[in-house]
């Protein structure tokens, strides 16, 4: 399990490794971009949050002796790993069409 939140922190979702959220948070000022954004947010953070759940659960396997091969094969991801697909999803976002914040 993991908590992520979107950049601004107005979308936070635990979820399990498995990406099925178990609490969402949403801020009000969120609700008024509709709710296909919101809908995007939030799965947006259930990949995040079951991303970040992969990495812990390798971590905690591997504390407890589990092999390197082993977690390989069943497809948990190194913290590197996570870093390098965070790095690569934020060069393919669009860059924001303005600077400015809402109040």
């Amino acid at each position: 399990m993991a908590t992520v939140s979107n950049r601004p922190g107005t979308v936070t979702v635990t979820a399990t490794d498995r990406g099925q959220p178990l609490e969402v948070r949403i801020e009000q000022r969120e609700l008024r971009y509709g709710s296909g954004r919101l809908a995007t947010a939030i799965l947006e953070m259930c990949r995040a949050s079951a991303a970040e759940a992969k990495v812990r659960r390798r971590e905690d396997l591997a504390r407890a002796g589990v092999r390197a091969d082993v977690l390989d094969r069943l497809g948990l991801p190194t913290r590197a790993e996570l870093a390098r697909a965070q790095r690569a999803e934020e060069s393919d976002e669009p860059a924001p069409t303005s600077w400015m914040r809402p109040l």
